[in-house]
């Protein structure tokens, strides 16, 4: 009997916790992608990125940021290729102006922190969430 407590406590959390994140990316949504490209020289200083600069970021967006995320890389198409990015950051917001609204009064602040956590100029993606 107690493992089957346990066990309807488990499935409960698990697809509760599977409701929250499904419902936190919706389609019609803007997402914002930030990605740094490896290469030969740059620097990116993950625990920096993870803990402070999205962090930071997410509560200077405030309310209109909907979910943010952070892909760390690992490697190319297949485990032995080069690395494409060594890290990407995503932020979605209800629509392309939700997204201009909270970056454009943050925009120095945020964009001043960068050289903190790399020496790498990261390229900016705006896309619509299709799915």
């Amino acid at each position: 009997m107690k493992s089957k407590s346990i066990f309807l406590l488990l499935f409960a959390l698990a697809h509760f916790a599977m409701g929250q994140e499904s419902t936190s990316v919706k389609k019609g949504m803007t997402k914002i992608a930030i990605l740094y490209p490896s290469g030969e020289g740059h620097t990116f200083d993950m625990e920096y990125y993870a803990t402070q600069h999205m962090p930071m970021v997410a509560e200077l967006f405030g309310e209109p940021l909907r979910h943010w995320a952070i892909d760390k890389g690992m490697s190319g198409r297949t485990p032995d290729a080069p690395l494409p990015y060594v890290a990407v950051g995503y932020f979605y917001f209800d629509s392309l102006e939700a997204y201009e609204k909270a970056f454009g009064p943050n925009a120095e602040k945020i964009l001043g922190d960068i050289p903190n956590y790399t020496n790498i100029q990261p390229t900016v993606q705006i896309s619509e969430v299709i799915r």
